[in-house]
């Protein structure tokens, strides 16, 4: 029989049909794990030995029939036939004593093994999966193989998106007992790790199963990020916004808070606390165990910096890191919450400006807004951190409390009022009329939201309006004005009281950051002297 070259176009060859297959499940498996369980079996297999029961299943034989005929819907088809077939049950948890690992099952099958501690675990996640109609379920105690720093590195990265992408993850509580009232959910253990931040904001759908694996509260709902109660608990024991609980996006927004999250953390391994953190913020970092907690966090936090130009991460109190003087020792540190004054008022703002909008005031607005628009972003190099600042000599250092530590001390600087500092750090007492050689100064690191700019990706093309002189000159003039305005508006909430921290210059042009206890806050007093205090200071 002889095909016509228009009806030959309506058919696909069977080698391009079972390649187009092959790519839709390359792009399924890339946001799956690397190797998971078989709920029907028990047995571990990785992606090429998943792939080659796909093709045995009868399933594929029938899409493959499909698809070799010509339909608007062929590609649709495929990916809602691989979707469903390759997608993964998730678990989050607690380890506890003996959690079996790779080596452990990697010849067995898991149903077959003696149900002891976290066998029985294993095999109770695995038939929960198994009956709610999915077939592949992954573990981080066994599904992951820890002597091989290529995969670890790779699944420690990649965290994040196979939890974003599980079709549903299973938090098992193992110390809230069966029939526990509301709170047992707050109260559980599993709200104090580290990798659980990322494992219930990750997830589109999870369900949360008491100790000895009914449902949570007798919620049978499909999604318990859909209960009002369950999201309550959560948040009440982790201090998330429930917004963020139900559709949280990893990246570089609200760096602070997300620090916050993760603050009352522990993990088991030093480092984790830090890698924990690689999926909210959206990084791909290398991992290295025995690095200590402090490089680790430090490594993340410069690479945040880096990213993102956000200095809400150098707002902290506590220990200085050996990373760097500028970031903290612990996660801990970011605690407390940052001091943020409340917005101004549109009424508070025009009260400023009126006090302002005078030809002197004006001039050197101006100029400090130019000087501080000029300035480059925050950077790291060799853990050096180079912070566009407006930084205010200190004068005056007197101890005002010396009973034991930390020592609470009155200090002066040039251009602000007086301030309380409170440290564990011995400081040298000082004053103008009987001076140290060591430099301190009070630095306040550059935000550039405060210059109010355009948004770059809401820009107009002006070319327009200099086809005429006299449009030309309305429009300088109220950029002119425009700008002007800002200014003063800069001027405006540069006079407020801010958050500032303590730095000691070192040898040369550096310097390191004097750790204290307590927010120190301060309030400008000449704000016409900032002009020549505005600077780039590199941090040790």
């Amino acid at each position: 029989m002889i095909f016509s070259p228009e009806l030959r176009q309506q058919y696909l060859r069977k080698s391009e049909a079972e390649g187009a297959i092959r790519t839709v499940i390359n792009a399924q498996l890339d946001n799956t794990p690397i190797r998971v369980l078989d709920t029907t079996t028990g047995r571990l297999y990785d992606r090429q030995a998943r792939i080659a029961i796909f093709k045995e299943d009868r399933e594929y034989g029938e899409l493959l029939s499909s698809i070799m005929k010509y339909s608007d819907r062929r590609m649709e088809r495929v990916e809602e036939v691989v979707g469903n077939y390759f997608r993964c049950v998730m678990l989050s948890h607690r380890w506890e004593e003996k959690e079996p690992l790779l080596h452990d099952i990697q010849e067995n099958a898991v149903y077959k093994l003696s149900p002891v501690g976290g066998i029985a675990k294993l095999q109770s996640f695995c038939k929960i999966a198994r009956d709610a109609g999915y077939r592949w379920a992954w573990s981080d105690t066994c599904c992951i193989d820890k002597n091989n720093s290529t995969e670890l590195q790779q699944s420690l990265n990649a965290m994040f998106v196979w939890y974003r992408h599980s079709v549903l993850t299973i938090v098992y509580l193992s110390d809230v007992p069966p029939s526990s009232q509301p709170g047992g959910l707050a109260r559980s253990e599993w709200n104090t790790r580290g990798w659980t931040v990322q494992e219930f904001l990750a997830p589109k759908l999870i369900r949360f199963y008491q100790k000895n694996w009914t449902l949570y509260l007798d919620d049978s709902s499909p999604n318990h990020k859909d209960s009002v109660a369950i999201r309550r608990e959560l948040e009440d024991a982790t201090g998330i916004h429930p917004q963020s609980l139900i559709s949280f996006q990893p990246g570089m927004r609200n760096v602070r808070e997300k620090l916050q999250w993760a603050s009352r953390r522990v993990t088991t391994m030093q480092e984790d606390i830090a890698y924990s953190l690689f999926g909210i913020f959206g990084v791909q970092l290398h991992v290295i165990y025995g690095e200590n907690k402090q490089r680790a966090l430090g490594r993340l936090l410069q690479e945040i910096v880096a990213q993102s130009g956000d200095i809400t991460a150098l707002d902290w109190v506590g220990k200085p890191s050996e990373f760097n003087s500028c970031l903290p020792a612990d996660i801990s540190s970011y605690r407390a919450p940052p001091h943020i004054l409340p917005p101004l008022s549109e009424d508070e703002m025009q009260t400023s400006l009126s006090s302002l909008r005078n030809a002197a005031v004006l001039k050197w607005a101006s100029k400090l807004y130019d000087q501080l628009d000029a300035l480059s972003a925050p950077r790291f190099a060799n853990c050096r951190l180079h912070l566009p600042c407006i930084a205010f000599r200190v004068t005056e250092v007197r101890l005002s409390q010396n009973q034991g530590t930390p020592h609470t001390y009155e200090v002066k600087a040039d251009g602000l009022h007086r301030t309380s500092i409170t440290t564990g750090e011995k400081m040298s007492q000082f004053s103008r009329a009987s001076p140290t050689r060591q430099a301190f100064y009070l630095v306040r690191p550059w935000d550039r939201d405060l210059l109010q700019l355009p948004d770059p990706d809401d820009t107009q093309s002006e070319d327009i309006f200099w086809d005429a002189p006299e449009i030309s000159q309305e429009y300088g003039d109220l950029e002119l004005r425009k700008f002007n305005e800002q200014a003063l508006q800069l001027i405006a909430h540069l006079e407020r009281p801010f958050s500032a921290f303590l730095l000691e210059q070192q040898r040369g042009r550096e310097y390191k950051r004097v750790a204290s206890d307590h927010d120190i806050i301060v309030t400008i007093e000449d704000m016409a002297a900032i002009c020549e205090m505005v600077t780039t200071l590199e941090i040790l």
